[in-house]
Order: structure tokens, then C-alpha cells, then sequence
């Protein structure tokens, strides 16, 4: 259009010259002809300049430019609204891929036939991609996992899928396809590890417990039914004394399991007491006083206590805690073995309670487990020795809600040293507990 204006002012000039001319002479004609070059000249410069303005739009147009100035005003003020548009935008792109890296979940877009568009890090993580190197790769060909293959290629996913992660290891994944934005596929992936050995857990435990009551009640019931069923006087005395000694000490057994349940629970559920000083070389020998009774002579007992050495904490947990730990040594040393307790403090500040004894030891690949509930090294003489299989659990749970650390050393045939470390945090004077 400028151009056109200036050839339409050109020709206009030229038909000024023409006519003019008879009457202005030669001088008329020249000074139209030199007018009319001047302005095609200028229009000429304005638009190299306008060209030159072209090849970096970023900074405002040339200023002065006669009939281009209204024209490139408005090409300018809507370039800069693009770019102030662009910008927003690509900070919402920069805010969406900042967001979906920070998810704790993996987060995979694919297109209709599952190539992959983009992952965040999560997902490199849970699916062993490598990104960007994968982009544009098929998930199929790359998570070749048979179970997720079956699940992809269904034509619909109401539900999502468990699965191994194919990134290794133990890790357990919880996968949902998601349809989005007409065409386009969404893989989400959660680590769901944990909560699948939770589940593992608790039911492992209500097996446990189911088993651990069961041979009690059959004890119970079978003895019941001998006692109702036979005639009065087919039993002697002694057999009758005997059938009720063993169906009291299944009854015992079942309440001490029972009575271990309930601990747990409570120590699992409540908050931890407010600490306050606890008098250890008294429960010490309380528990001493309670093994040499299991012990019944059976055993030797060495004992090395600091008598000025005291904990902040609640008692009566306390004393559950050594209470099973030296019980557990009477129950798993031979007879003529020797448990020896120590009470001290450690070289970082500390206090370490300590069970040594010279029992049968604990093979290496059980040691990791020995405080999990009801597990047995060796589930029949765990019965002949009279526990419940929950006391290092409850031993655990209260050295935690003590900031304290339950430790165990064994070797086979060599006997177990259980220590009970305490921080010094946990550390109370002597005179807090009245003594000096």
C-alpha cells in the first residue's frame, strides 16, 4: 500500500508537470520534476528504513517515518502484547513441568499409540527411563513388564495396577492409565513399598496371633472335653490335678499373649510420658529378683552396676524392658550357664544396659528380625521356654519412645550380649531421684 500511495503520488505529479507546463516554461517542469524525485527519494529511505527495523523487531520502530508512523505504532504495541502473552505462557509451561518434577509420584505424557512425550524424575526413577534419550521411545518397548502390558493394552483402566518397578529392586508400584486432552495418554506411578509390607505385616500378625492361640485353646478344649465326657470316676486325683495344671498354664500363656498384645498396642497408640527421673539400680535388682526366680538356681549371675547413674523416662516401661531382656537369657541359656547385667556410662555421655549371657547363640541371618512380632529362631523351643515371642517387639517400642537403641550381638554356641544404649539427653542427676 505504500508503495502504491507513492507511484499514485509520483503520477500525480507528472500530470501536474505536464499541464503545467506551457504556461510555467521549462523552469516549471524542472522544478516539478526535481519535487517529484525528492519525494520519491524519501519515500525510498523510509522504507529501507522500515526494512532495516524489520530484521530485529524487538526494539521500537524508527521514529519519524512520515506515513509509515501510524502503520507501525500498531505493528509494534501488537508485537509487544504477543510477546507479553508468549511469556505468560511460558511461564505457566516452566510453572507446569516445575510442579509435575516436585510430585512425589512419577508422572509420564504419551501420545494415543504410548510414545513417550515427556517423564519427570520420579518416574526415571520408578521405570528406569532416561529422558530426553527415551522421548519418542514406546513405553511398551521400554516397561516390558507382562502384567503392565495386559493392563496398557486394555481399552479402558478403571483401575489401577500393582507391580514391580522395573527400576530394580524391592520397590512395589502402583500404576493408573489416565486419558487426557482428547488423544493423549497419562501414566501415573505411586511407590506403594511401604504400604504393601505394612500389609504384608498385618497379616503376618493375624496369622501369628491366630496361631499362637490356637495350641492353647486345643489344649484347653481337648482337656475340657476329657473332663465332661468321662465318667467321674475314671480319672484318679493325680490325673484330674495333672489334666487342670496343664489347661492353668495354657490359660497363663494365653493371658500373658493377651496381656503382650495390649502393651504393644498402648505403646503403638499413646504418646510418650512426660520423662521423669528413674531410679535404675532398683529396677535393676528387681528384675534380677524375677530371673533368679525363673532361674530357680539353674544359673550363675554376675552383676556390675553404677549406683549414681539414673535415666529420665517412665518406670514402669522401663522396667518391662530390662524385665524382658534378662528373662530372655534365663529362657535360651543351658542350665550352669552364667547371665551377667551391667549399668553404665558410656564414653559419649551416655548409659548402656547390657545382658550378656552364655546361652546357644543366634545364627547371623536371624538377628535382623528378632524383634519382629512373634518371630521364632526355633518356634518349639520358644514354647518349652514359656514365651510369647512379642517381648523384644515391646523391648524395641520402648527404647524408641526412650530416644534409646536396642542392640544385639550373638554368635552360634558363643551367647548374646542385648544392650539398651541411652543418650545423654536421657541422662538424669543423682539428686533428681533423691539420692546423693
Amino acid at each position: 500500500m505504500v508503495w502504491l500511495r507513492t507511484l499514485l503520488a509520483a503520477l500525480a505529479w507528472a500530470a501536474l508537470a505536464a499541464l503545467a507546463r506551457p504556461a510555467t516554461g521549462r523552469f516549471g517542469w524542472e522544478v516539478l520534476c526535481f519535487g517529484l524525485g525528492t519525494l520519491l527519494l524519501w519515500h525510498v529511505w523510509q522504507l529501507s528504513r522500515v526494512t532495516r527495523w524489520t530484521l530485529d523487531l524487538k526494539r521500537p520502530p524508527p521514529a519519524s517515518a512520515g506515513s509509515w508512523d501510524d502503520a507501525l505504532a500498531r505493528i509494534y504495541q501488537h508485537l509487544r502484547q504477543q510477546e507479553r502473552q508468549l511469556a505468560e505462557l511460558e511461564g505457566n509451561v516452566h510453572g507446569f513441568f516445575a510442579a509435575a518434577q516436585a510430585l512425589p509420584d512419577g508422572l509420564v505424557t504419551l501420545d494415543h499409540e504410548f510414545h513417550i512425550d515427556w517423564c519427570n524424575r520420579v518416574a526415571r526413577q520408578h521405570l528406569g527411563l532416561r529422558f530426553p534419550a527415551d522421548r519418542g521411545q514406546n513405553l511398551l518397548n521400554l516397561v516390558r513388564a507382562p502384567s503392565f502390558v495386559e493392563y496398557a493394552r486394555q481399552p479402558e483402566w478403571p483401575a489401577p495396577l500393582l507391580m514391580r518397578s522395573p527400576g530394580g529392586g524391592e520397590r512395589m508400584l502402583l500404576a493408573q492409565l489416565i486419558t487426557y486432552g482428547g488423544n493423549q495418554r497419562m501414566l501415573l506411578t505411586r511407590d506403594v513399598t511401604q504400604l504393601e509390607k505394612l500389609e504384608t505385616t498385618r497379616r503376618d500378625f493375624v496369622a501369628n496371633v491366630s496361631h499362637e492361640l490356637r495350641t492353647p485353646l486345643t489344649v484347653l478344649a481337648g482337656f475340657l472335653e476329657t473332663l465332661r465326657d468321662m465318667p467321674p470316676d475314671a480319672l484318679s486325683e493325680d490325673q484330674r490335678a495333672h489334666y487342670l495344671k496343664l489347661m492353668h498354664d495354657q490359660a497363663q500363656r494365653m493371658q500373658a499373649i493377651v496381656a503382650d498384645l495390649l502393651t504393644l498396642s498402648t505403646l503403638e497408640s499413646s504418646p510418650s510420658a512426660d520423662p521423669r527421673p528413674v531410679g535404675m539400680p532398683g529396677l535393676i535388682e528387681t528384675a534380677l529378683g524375677q530371673a533368679r526366680a525363673l532361674s530357680a538356681g539353674r544359673h550363675a549371675f554376675a552383676s556390675e552396676v553404677d549406683a549414681g547413674l539414673d535415666i529420665l523416662g517412665a518406670a514402669t516401661e522401663i522396667a518391662s524392658a530390662l524385665s524382658n531382656l534378662i528373662v530372655n537369657a534365663v529362657r535360651y541359656t543351658p542350665d550352669g550357664g552364667r547371665i551377667s547385667v551391667s549399668w553404665r556410662r558410656t564414653p559419649d555421655g551416655g548409659a548402656c544396659f547390657a545382658v550378656r549371657d552364655t546361652g546357644i547363640g543366634i545364627a547371623p541371618h536371624h538377628l535382623p528380625r528378632l524383634t519382629e512380632r512373634f518371630y521364632r529362631v526355633d518356634r518349639s523351643r520358644s514354647r518349652e521356654s514359656g514365651g510369647t515371642g512379642l517381648g523384644l517387639a515391646i523391648t524395641k517400642h520402648i527404647a524408641m519412645r526412650h530416644e534409646a537403641e536396642l542392640t544385639i550381638d550373638s554368635e552360634l554356641g558363643q551367647g548374646s550380649t542385648f544392650s539398651l544404649i541411652f543418650p545423654e539427653s536421657r541422662i538424669a542427676e543423682g539428686d533428681q531421684t533423691g539420692r546423693h
